[in-house]
């Protein structure tokens, strides 16, 4: 799937293929099986799911020519931007797609007059938390998710200057 740079294709009015995404987002976040606990959010999501979300936020796509090659969901939270289900196809990940995704986002967020970008990443996944932290985020809370007494993620923040 190398070759050519990916594109990114900010809020794509004519994406239909709402299952290709959810394969997507299911091959990028395999690796968290077994790893994470709770699981992943992305193994409960379904076609549908994803379509009504990208109605109700904004969706950024990736190319590599034809192909699907990654995805990021941003959410106006009032004076931050989330970005939620950044995926990327895992034949192209570390190869600064990811980082391309915080930049289309942080501009998003700077052109809508935010202050932050945040994210949350889970507690298991340290390679997040350092590919997040290179990437200017700062940890600012820990929650954990309903029935679990210890902390399950990381919330994690970008000031925009």
């Amino acid at each position: 799937m190398r070759g050519e740079d990916p594109r990114i294709i900010g809020r794509p009015e004519r994406f239909e293929d709402w299952q290709a995404l959810l394969d997507l987002i299911l091959r990028s976040f395999a690796y968290m099986d077994g790893v994470i606990d709770p699981p992943s959010s992305a193994n409960r999501l379904t076609p549908q799911a994803l379509e009504a979300r990208a109605r109700q936020e904004t969706l950024l796509l990736a190319y590599q020519g034809e192909q699907l090659a990654g995805c990021l969901f941003l959410a106006d939270r009032g004076d931050h931007v989330y970005l939620g289900k950044l995926a990327i196809e895992p034949a192209l990940q570390g190869l600064g797609l990811g980082r391309r995704f915080v930049e289309a986002a942080e501009r998003l967020a700077r052109s809508a007059g935010k202050k932050a970008l945040e994210l949350e990443t889970r507690i298991e996944l340290h390679g997040n938390h350092a590919v997040f932290a290179r990437l200017g985020f700062t940890e600012v809370a820990r929650t954990a998710h309903p029935g679990f007494e210890r902390p399950t993620s990381i919330t994690m923040r970008k000031v925009l200057a």
